[in-house]
């Protein structure tokens, strides 16, 4: 579907879509999707539980950073710590609500949504914080460097594509030899090789476009560092099956020794942790801590997590199954803008497209059960 929309884009813009600064615009529009979607996949997969108020919690971290650095002077660094201590904080007391008191994450998240925008308001008393240190800038906004500086062309970015291809490739051989020696069934080789080529070819395509612009964006470095630990912590940990086994059956997984309890508050923990990054991430892209940052950006997080797969009951969803459905979502608005649709008509195709993933989900699951 992904690609069939790209494609559908770049017809009807003729070409715009698909222009190397458009490319770089889909990652640094979008970063903070890809970070807040990867902690809310952990809040649905216990049970299909959303977190309403990362949009307030982007902007509460944002308005302590920019008072610290903006009103205060105050190192970069140090502002940094104390805005992730500050969203681990709020995941922490959302997280004893949910976890221990077992109020339901949509009443804690949505009095916290309201809570922590009504407080950002307090800290900026309604201004913005404008401008951001230098130092601070150059962590989110500036690009890799190139030491070959090859006019027009960023060789690094290129060549960074390939190593993660071939890393990819190998990896993917890997799990097929590791499947096989164990005697678990696998998939046909003809098949995999298929995904392997058309997987390949889309990272060289966007590294390409990056190369041709000014290269990979330090927005992307952060973003793939977090899906890359997430991704591993979703999949090769027993911490991240937890999260499985509760979103499976919650009181079957209780009975087998595990501590559900923990397991929901660890997922608002960190999503607390994500939702600081995101502010941090968000703060460097507007140059600015203002009152209206984050507006919305729950919708966002919470669509690219259904897009991608994961399932409204809990138990399904993977990190790069969600980070396709963001990447959807950012196609939809750039696209969508590039063509000059109304903003009201976007919500629109951005809505149906959100019901449609859950409508497939819903009756999918149920045609299962009714096999079995």
């Amino acid at each position: 579907v992904l690609v069939l929309v790209v494609i559908m884009f770049t017809a009807n813009t003729k070409g715009v879509m698909l222009l190397p600064q458009n490319v770089n615009n889909l990652v640094a529009q979008n970063a903070y999707v890809f970070i807040l979607a990867t902690g809310m996949l952990f809040c649905i997969l216990t049970g299909g539980n959303i977190d309403l108020s990362v949009g307030s919690v982007v902007c509460f971290v944002a308005a302590v950073g920019g008072k610290m650095m903006v009103l205060n002077n105050m190192n970069p660094y140090l502002t940094m710590l104390v805005m992730l201590i500050t969203g681990i904080a709020i995941g922490a007391w959302q997280g004893f609500w949910i976890a221990y008191v077992r109020i339901p994450p949509f009443i804690v998240t949505l009095a916290g949504m309201l809570a922590f925008r009504g407080l950002s308001n307090v800290v900026l008393q309604g201004q913005t914080l404008a401008p951001m240190p230098d130092s601070y800038l150059a962590l989110f906004n500036n690009y890799i460097p190139d030491p070959f500086g090859k006019e027009g062309f960023n060789v690094t970015c290129f060549v960074v594509g390939i190593i993660v291809c071939v890393v990819y490739v190998l990896l993917v051989l890997k799990n097929r030899a590791d499947r096989a020696k164990k005697g678990y069934s696998v998939e046909a080789f003809g098949g995999a090789a298929i995904k392997m080529v058309l997987i390949c070819a889309v990272i060289l395509a966007f590294m390409f476009r990056l190369a041709q612009y000014k290269g990979i964006p330090n927005s992307l470095v952060w973003v793939v560092v977090i899906i890359a630990i997430y991704t591993y912590i979703a999949s090769k940990t027993t911490t991240g099956r937890y999260f499985y086994a509760v979103g499976g059956n919650e009181k079957a997984t209780k009975l087998s020794g595990i501590n559900t309890n923990k397991v929901y508050f660890l997922a608002y923990l960190n999503m607390g942790l994500l939702a600081a990054i995101a502010g941090m991430v968000t703060m460097a892209r507007l140059n600015s801590a203002n009152p209206q940052a984050g507006t919305n950006f729950e919708m966002d997080a919470i669509g690219s997590c259904f897009i991608g797969g994961a399932s409204a009951y809990g138990g399904t969803g993977t990190v790069p199954g969600v980070i396709i459905g963001a990447l959807l979502m950012g196609v939809l608005n750039l696209g969508m803008s590039i063509m000059g649709i109304d903003q009201n008509i976007q919500k629109v195709v951005k809505g149906l497209v959100l019901l449609a993933a859950v409508i497939f989900d819903v009756v999918s699951k149920r045609k299962s059960f009714i096999v079995k």
